[in-house]
């Protein structure tokens, strides 16, 4: 064989995409996956509301899979609205698929799907760590792969090796930025607060606290250690302060929360 048509054939063959969406495979290259999310994706599924149409939602997308069942993004959009509808195991078959197709996109993503939502967090922590050993301590959903590692050993009740996660991820931070993100503080606090590490706790909420001053999940916690402290009166008054910042709605603001209850948010009422 000529060289030449030799390596023309080899540089077709990597930069195309296999669909084995049918018993006779179909070579796909990126410009036509990108047009299958165009129609399928975005010119389909997301004129749809899927909290009202899920299933015209899912209809779309099952279209453009069975034209290439090899597009993550597509099984990403199938599994995305029954997270946020708590059919956690019907979700996670299709954020499984996502993660075969596009591991270094997905595997991330799945990660704080199970840590957030699923809140299986052994689980949650296998995906991180592998997800680290790819593209090392990235962000998804604004906060360090460490950070949702940190908080799933909260909830397995392994608070020494939370705190020093949060410890050494808020130190990067200040390295970065300046300072540690507020949410970060907090849980490095509640690390120190499951100790019984009151005053230690309370440095760590205040500091919190000087960049979200309403934030009423760490006024109570806060509170909680003064009391534990016996320091009664201002750990009522912040009791007080805490419950009415939590009737203005100034708790934990993140994207999802509006979907699932965060490790250590309080139930207001």
């Amino acid at each position: 064989m000529n060289k030449i048509f030799f390596y023309i054939i080899i540089f077709q063959l990597c930069s195309c995409t296999i669909s084995n969406s049918g018993e006779n495979a179909v070579v796909v290259d990126k410009e036509t996956q990108d047009s299958i999310i165009k129609m399928y994706a975005a010119e389909c599924a997301h004129a749809y509301n899927y909290n009202l149409d899920m299933k015209k939602w899912q209809d779309c997308l099952d279209k453009g899979l069975a034209v290439d069942s090899m597009i993550a993004y597509l099984w990403q959009q199938k599994a995305m609205p029954y997270f946020k509808a708590r059919k956690y195991e019907v979700g996670m078959e299709y954020i499984d698929k996502a993660v075969k197709y596009n591991p270094k996109r997905y595997l991330g993503y799945r990660a704080f799907i199970k840590c957030i939502f699923a809140k299986t967090y052994r689980d949650a922590i296998v995906d991180f760590e592998k997800a680290k050993e790819l593209e090392g301590n990235n962000y998804v959903m604004d906060h360090t792969y460490n950070f949702y590692i940190a908080l799933s050993l909260l909830q397995l009740n392994e608070f020494q090796k939370a705190e020093k996660i949060f410890k050494d991820d808020i130190f990067n931070q200040k390295e970065q930025w300046g300072e540690g993100h507020y949410l970060d503080l907090f849980y490095y606090g509640i690390s120190l607060y499951e100790q019984d590490k009151w005053e230690e706790a309370i440095v760590q909420f205040d500091k919190s606290l000087l960049q979200y001053k309403e934030f009423a999940d760490v006024k109570f916690f806060k509170a909680t250690c003064l009391f534990k402290l016996e320091k009664i009166e201002e750990a009522s008054a912040l009791y007080a302060e805490a419950n009415l910042d939590a009737e203005n709605g100034f708790s934990i603001n993140e994207d999802n929360s509006i979907y699932e209850t965060y490790p250590y948010q309080r139930r207001w009422k």
